[in-house]
């Protein structure tokens, strides 16, 4: 890997080239490295622990289990303060004072809390279907926004936040937490840098063993607390758990998805849910390259990772690391002697059951500095965002690529054919 010190130091594009060689990667690759070392360069800034402590006064547009977690993570920056709450359950207002440790404003509806003159900004925490309608809002009323992901329950609500960020000139910010993980931005470096040659394929899992539903104190409150089972409010699985994969194969192929095809069904629990409790999305990217996602509730072996697939190797992500793995050598084939025999040369025709099992021995681990919750480092990222003026790792058109993603995804498993995607 090259290293950011050689990088700001001033290395000439010749000795890079000549760096690259050395370490065994294409000179081809140079753009490809100079670009993400300097997005590297500022990704290290805006992840970088805060030491201005001005006062910085946030108010909160759904303040239910996400939403606190993301207050826990913004109150761990110097100077933030939550002044101000918009939520319909009132009980949040009481569990939110206890995070803040203070007062904290309870507004029934979310255009008092917008009407506000005394927030440095607002984040939005709300179900995915009201996102379009409460991130636009946000945005023209002149607040700098934090916007949960999926970004918006439609291609054109999305569309639309992208706008309103740029009309009103206000950051805005996704919750794709991930972009903003130590361990997977060293990775993708490397990737970036070709050590594991052309990537074709990416493998996404999320898989559990529970029923995705929460309790409840009576009934009548169900589709308020388990609003990501049911059709009004929510995208699935795709949505709330494949738009994070999503989010990674986008940037690791450096574009948006052109097609999707997906499937799933209630096959475990009948219990009057309308979301699928299992799914398998496929999106096509230019080149014929491929990410598939696969997402189920009843069996949690493969857990929560990602597959990178290069033809030199392959990169597994988890929620806690990131390990290289190495293709063995390619089997070279040679002209047969003149005598007509190959001698010791393994031909096609040469099988062994031993070449096709799969690699079961350690990989080659990605050191970081710090492990750091990845939540933590996008909420600080946001804060310095809006004190600098600085455009965020995670922004609008990102939040717009994986929204792609996941509403295309979601027609085609109702279409039961491809659908194709449209920028």
């Amino acid at each position: 890997m090259i290293s950011r010190r050689l990088f700001n130091q001033g290395l000439t594009a010749t000795a890079l080239s000549n760096t690259l060689s050395a370490t065994g990667l294409d000179a081809g690759a140079l753009p490809a490295v100079l670009a993400s070392e300097r997005a590297e360069a500022e990704a290290a800034k805006q992840i970088a622990p805060s030491k201005d402590s001005s006062p910085f006064a946030l108010g909160i547009i759904g303040a239910g289990s996400r939403g606190q977690e993301l207050i826990r993570s913004f109150l761990r920056v110097p100077g933030v303060s939550v002044v101000a709450a918009a939520d319909v359950y009132a009980p949040r207002f009481a569990q939110l004072e206890r995070i803040c440790g203070r007062p904290v404003a309870a507004l029934q509806d979310y255009r008092q809390l917008l009407d506000r003159k005394d927030l440095d900004a607002v984040i939005v925490a709300t179900p995915l279907g009201l996102h379009g309608e409460h991130v636009t809002a946000s945005l023209a009323s002149g607040h700098h926004t934090y916007g949960e992901k999926t970004m918006a329950y439609t291609v054109e609500q999305a569309k639309g936040i992208v706008r309103a960020a740029a009309e009103h000139k206000r950051i805005y910010q996704v919750g794709h937490q991930y972009r903003y993980s130590p361990w997977i931005r060293a990775a993708l470096v490397r990737v970036q840098q070709g050590e594991i040659g052309e990537v074709t394929h990416i493998q996404g899992y999320w898989h559990r063993n529970n029923d995705w539903r929460r309790l409840v104190p009576e009934p009548s409150l169900d589709r308020l607390i388990n609003w990501r089972l049911y059709n009004e409010w929510s995208l699935g699985l795709i949505a709330e758990l494949g738009s994070h994969h999503m989010d990674i194969a986008n940037w690791v192929f450096g574009e948006y998805p052109v097609a999707a095809m997906a499937s799933g069904s209630i096959c475990r629990y009948h219990d009057g849910r309308e979301t699928d409790d299992n799914v398998q999305v496929v999106l096509s990217y230019p080149g014929g390259r491929r990410f598939i996602f696969t997402s189920m509730t009843d069996n949690a072996k493969m857990g929560d990772q990602l597959w990178v697939y290069g033809t030199k190797g392959s990169l597994n992500l988890t929620l806690q690391d990131a390990t290289f793995f190495y293709e063995p050598k390619k089997i070279t084939h040679v002209a047969p002697a003149a005598n007509g025999k190959e001698g010791a040369i393994t031909t096609s025709a040469s099988y062994n059951p031993a070449n096709e099992m799969p690699y079961r021995g350690p990989g080659k681990p990605v050191d970081v500095s710090t492990a750091e919750d990845p939540t933590t480092a996008a909420t600080r990222a946001f804060v310095y965002c809006v004190r600098t003026g600085t455009e965020p790792i995670a922004n609008a058109h990102v939040g717009l690529g994986s929204a792609l993603g996941v509403i295309q995804a979601n027609q085609a498993r109702l279409a039961k054919r491809e659908i194709e995607i449209v920028a």
